[in-house]
């Protein structure tokens, strides 16, 4: 018989986050929920008596570095030490995880975080098989207890879950319906960030454009925009993720007249296909689609766009995929994330013929790689000789450069021979100044601190 786990002995935690930004500002809450608890963070599993993985189950290859984690430490489960499946893939297997990994003692789902502290207790108490599955559609998850990882960026959750059915995609089967948060919490969040010295925020959804204010005041996602850009002490905000079938012009208007909203929008398109598009139940055009970019490259601002490409959908032919092509080149992505097609579970497209080989996803994966990097190669050259201000995240001693990323979400790394000890990222970290540009590559730039310069 195993004897119960004594409080003093679950004192300790450690957590590792997989996938999106989503996950890691759940990770965020998750942590401020389990430090009110009384736990202590340590930074090795090995250390830990309770570990926790907040996992993401929109690839594969996602899922299976979780299982692989969990393998890793099976001989080390028993009386000292518990283990939790968090976020996606646990709502997603439920409690076949206690099949596939039987050490496994806590199975939840981000939309039972709120219940984490019953959760905690019941696996204080002894309870060896602990679930929060349960997709609550009445409410988001929102704790006064986040710990906020980066110093200089916070993450705001504005909208949960998904009301699209996108053929190969299992979020509304892990996260539930969409659900907004009332434009006065996003507001008095956002507004209490300053108070902590905070200058930059993200607003975070799975679709954050579908953002509707279920409260009277009834703002859509521009006006939320609009307003948090206003807010006294915000320098930039950043929102992601969009939706095309939602994106809308009043979002472009909105970053055009307030220099607050960064001039980056992230546009997932998935396919230049038409006919792939239908397949995926995207819900738009490759045509629609290019209304929406043809309204950023009008803007008086320049936006940087970014998106995401499925290769190898079933049924996507080589004329299908020439379309993708042809879509980056018109377009000229600032970057793209890229991934082959993978079967995911409760997903339409399983039931869909025509299935891609294996090594033909690699194939079309690699050729749509090496025209994206000679296309950002393109794109990034342009910014030698000009200044970009930069938010500046820290310092590298390897490189003996500052870390910086500009409005545009580009990586900036600088120096200034007037400042070369490391310890003056201590002085500019989380500040804004202006660097001239110098050199380029295809993921970042490079350049030196402009002589004249400001920081704030």
């Amino acid at each position: 018989m195993t004897l119960p786990v004594t409080i003093d002995r679950m004192k300790t935690f450690y957590i590792e986050t997989f996938g999106c930004q989503m996950n890691a500002h759940d990770s965020e809450k998750v942590v401020g929920t389990l430090l009110q608890q009384g736990y202590e963070r340590v930074e090795s599993p090995e250390q830990a008596q309770l570990v926790l993985y907040n996992t993401c189950s929109i690839r594969d290859k996602a899922e299976q570095k979780v299982f692989s984690r969990l393998q890793q430490f099976k001989r080390g489960a028993g009386k000292d030490k518990l283990f939790g499946v968090l976020g996606c893939v646990a709502q997603q297997e439920g409690e076949r995880i206690f099949d596939r990994a039987p050490h496994v003692n806590l199975v939840a789902g981000s939309a039972s975080y709120t219940k984490l502290p019953e959760m905690l207790v019941q696996l204080e108490t002894g309870n060896r098989r602990v679930t929060g599955l349960d997709l609550d559609t009445g409410e988001t998850f929102d704790t006064p207890f986040t710990r906020r990882d980066n110093p200089h960026r916070a993450y705001i959750t504005i909208i949960e879950g998904c009301d699209k059915a996108c053929a190969y995609c299992v979020v509304p089967f892990t996260r539930g319906p969409e659900r907004s948060r009332t434009s006065e919490s996003v507001m008095r969040e956002a507004k209490s960030l300053t108070e902590l010295g905070y200058t930059e925020i993200q607003l975070l959804g799975q679709n954050v454009n579908s953002y509707r204010d279920p409260s009277p005041h009834a703002w859509d996602f521009a006006k939320l925009l609009a307003n948090a850009g206003a807010i006294p002490g915000i320098r930039r905000v950043r929102f992601t993720t969009s939706h095309p079938r939602d994106f809308v012009k009043s979002i472009v208007d909105a970053i055009d007249e307030n220099p607050a909203l960064c001039n980056h929008v992230h546009l997932p398109v998935q396919s230049g296909s038409t006919s792939v598009l239908s397949r995926m139940q995207r819900l738009y055009s490759r045509d629609e689609y290019m209304r929406r970019i043809e309204w950023m490259k009008n803007a008086r601002r320049d936006i940087a766009i970014t998106t995401d490409i499925i290769v190898g959908f079933p049924g996507e032919t080589e004329a299908d995929f020439h379309q993708t092509m042809q879509l980056a080149e018109e377009i000229e992505y600032d970057s793209m994330f890229i991934f082959k097609y993978s079967k995911r579970p409760n997903t339409s497209a399983l039931q869909l013929e025509d299935q891609i080989p294996e090594d033909e996803k690699t194939r079309r994966l690699m050729l749509l790689q090496e025209r994206q990097r000679a296309i950002q190669m393109r794109r990034n050259g342009r910014y030698v000789g000009k200044t970009e201000e930069v938010h500046v995240e820290g310092y590298n001693v390897a490189t003996g450069q500052w870390i910086g990323r500009t409005s545009q979400n580009k990586t900036l790394n600088f120096s200034d021979a007037a400042l070369p000890a490391p310890r003056e990222a201590e002085t500019l970290g989380g500040k804004y100044t202006n660097v001239l540009v110098t050199r380029s590559g295809p993921n970042s730039l490079a350049g030196e601190r402009a002589r004249e310069v400001y920081v704030q």
